[in-house]
């Protein structure tokens, strides 16, 4: 039986510049192959493109993620840099708390100032040349701890702020209270203690100060308190006798004139009235008395300006 031929398919080439003319011929099954082929490398070459253009995408999207890395990266280790500053802060400010209360004498409960551990990071933590994802965690955890710990002695400074503050304006009123300033201006003709009595020559025993100045000056409230006599007291003469608590009292004798009124309340330095030599007296002068729980004292001991 003869061989079946195949017909072909004949291609003719021509070149414009030679006029020469190829022929070949292909077998017909060529042309029905070749669309197939083509169709497939297009394919190929069009997942090819997809691939290309998706890869493109997320190097842009790993080149926007290591930016954003690199910049909480710094965020974290300022932070964490900021942290360490504040710590030192609280350090320096809990330091400087303590120099004031020994100042004033104030004692801070046992224990108190340790109640409250405050440290840093850890150094290498900051080190920028670290890699972000180990660094990270542990910045994290610790920029909380030092948070939480932040938090706590803020929260130990304020109350004992307030203790202070309570401290010291109790203690502004005790000094307000405290008779430290002189009642008027002179020179002492007399001090407190045993002296011979200018009456009778015999020894007695002074309960104040006298100080000599002239008639009329002026004489003021040693400190604040609440005027608990004002008139004529036998010997005394024109006497003021003022309470100001914490169980001081100031008595102020031989007064030429009395300016203020039983009950009245008085400011230190407030004048309460005039030297004078009222009472039992050898010449213009202010008798001044200090009493502590009933119990007379030294002026001097009290007065500082």
């Amino acid at each position: 039986m003869p061989l079946k031929k195949h017909k072909k398919i004949t291609i003719f080439l021509s070149a414009e510049v030679t006029e020469k003319i190829r022929q070949f011929k292909l077998p017909r099954i060529a042309a029905c192959v070749a669309p197939v082929l083509i169709l497939i490398a297009t394919v190929f070459l069009f997942l090819g493109f997809l691939d290309y253009l998706s890869l493109k995408g997320e190097h842009s999207r790993f080149l926007a993620l290591q930016k954003e890395n690199s910049f909480n990266k710094e965020q974290f280790l300022h932070m964490a840099t900021r942290l360490d500053e504040i710590t030192q802060e609280m350090s320096e400010m809990r330091e400087l708390d303590q120099k004031l209360r020994t100042m004033v004498n104030f004692e801070v409960a046992e224990g108190a100032s340790d109640s409250v551990g405050v440290g840093g990071s850890d150094p290498d933590l900051l080190d920028p040349k670290r890699n972000l994802s180990a660094v990270s965690p542990e910045l994290i955890r610790a920029m909380h701890r030092n948070l939480g710990d932040l938090s706590s002695e803020i929260e130990l400074n304020k109350r004992d702020k307030i203790e202070l503050f309570k401290f010291l304006d109790e203690q502004k009123t005790v000094l307000a209270s405290t008779p430290s300033m002189w009642p008027t201006r002179g020179w002492t003709s007399s001090r407190f203690g045993y002296r011979s009595s200018p009456f009778t020559d015999k020894r007695e025993f002074h309960k104040g100060i006298d100080i000599s100045a002239s008639m009329g000056s002026p004489v003021v409230a040693s400190a604040d308190g609440i005027v608990s006599f004002s008139g004529l007291d036998r010997g005394y003469g024109r006497t003021i006798t003022i309470k100001h608590g914490y169980g001081l009292k100031t008595r102020y004798a031989h007064l030429r004139k009395i300016l203020v009124k039983k009950g009245q309340f008085l400011k230190r330095g407030e004048i309460i009235g005039l030297v004078g030599n009222s009472g039992k007296s050898t010449g213009s002068h202010l008798h001044y008395e200090v009493h502590l729980n009933g119990v007379p004292v030294n002026p001097m001991k009290y007065i500082i300006d």
